[in-house]
């Protein structure tokens, strides 16, 4: 494991291999070159681009209410996932 850093700047990406590796999880496997096409075709990128910064955005809000000792609510979502809000 790496060693813990302050950092001024922090960038989360999911690169080309991510992709491939969650596609052959998924018993659908994607050589680089589809899995290029897959993020450039119908926005994918972009929609995975804003899925990932909401997440983050949800993370830190949930993050800064536990360290403030604020009880963390749940929710549900449409398919019954629970949710931190």
């Amino acid at each position: 494991m790496t060693e813990k850093k302050k950092r001024e700047k922090v960038v989360a990406e999911i690169t080309l291999s991510h992709v491939i590796q969650l596609a052959r999880e998924n018993d659908r496997p994607l050589s680089e070159e589809e899995a290029l096409d897959f993020l450039n075709q119908d926005g994918h990128a972009y929609d995975l681009w804003k899925h990932m910064m909401h997440a983050g955005e949800e993370y830190l809000k949930s993050s800064l209410r536990r360290r403030s000792g604020q009880p963390t609510p749940i929710r549900f979502s449409a398919s019954g996932r629970r949710l931190a809000v």
